[in-house]
């Protein structure tokens, strides 16, 4: 039996599409270019807000970068401010953990936002202690794919990658847990679509947060 859970945070526990989107727009709208939607948004994140702002970018025609500086400065003051902004877990996902916690599997969060503002998004949601272990992008850990930050969180919880999966929603997340050499579990209910994450052929894709529960049960 699995004994942890390593779950990526935006697009797996927690839809913050509209945070995402709201953030960036009202970055762009300082440099004078139009709004993206929440389908553009969906493919720009993942990699990070500083990625997430060059893609914006360079989307909107500023091909040269000419305000990346500038705009992530931007980017930041209006994330601290919004980055709660109609966030929820997805359906299932509080079941899910339920049953997890209930089981004495271990919980984890390992996340490229900020670790300031992922600590905030999960606390927010689920509350103060309820996860073993919350890690955002953070000074001197190589953010996702590398996968420095599931073997921290496996050191922490004194385990091994083959007693924990890792479950996540878009190629980074595959490319992370292959390379942590920890089974992987793909999401297809987040901000990106199966056909992405069978590239990677994770040991399961999953369309529903309880099908984790039937997994964990084997």
């Amino acid at each position: 039996m699995y004994q942890c859970c390593i779950f990526d945070l935006d697009g797996t526990l927690i839809n913050s599409i509209y945070a995402l989107t709201k953030t960036i727009n009202l970055t762009l709208n300082e440099y004078g270019y139009a709004p993206v939607d929440d389908a553009h948004t969906k493919v720009f994140v993942g990699d990070g807000y500083k990625k997430f702002v060059e893609r914006a970018l360079v989307y909107s025609g500023d091909e040269k970068l000419t305000h990346y500086e500038e705009a992530l400065i931007t980017y930041n003051r209006y994330f601290k401010d919004n980055c709660l902004y109609r966030i929820d877990a997805y359906d299932g996902i509080r079941e899910l953990l339920d049953y997890l916690k209930g089981s004495g599997v271990k919980i984890a969060v390992l996340s490229n936002k900020a670790h300031e503002r992922t600590v905030e998004n999960i606390e927010t949601v689920f509350g103060k202690g309820y996860f073993d272990v919350i890690s955002g992008e953070k000074e001197g850990v190589n953010r996702k794919p590398d996968p420095a930050g599931v073997f921290a969180i496996l050191q922490e919880l004194g385990l091994k990658p083959e007693q924990g999966l890792y479950l996540g929603d878009t190629s980074t997340d595959m490319k992370t847990g292959l390379a942590a050499g920890i089974d992987t579990v793909g999401v297809t209910w987040g901000f990106r679509g199966r056909e992405e994450l069978e590239e990677y052929h994770p040991k399961f894709i999953v369309d529903d947060p309880r099908e984790v529960i039937d997994i964990i049960k084997r």
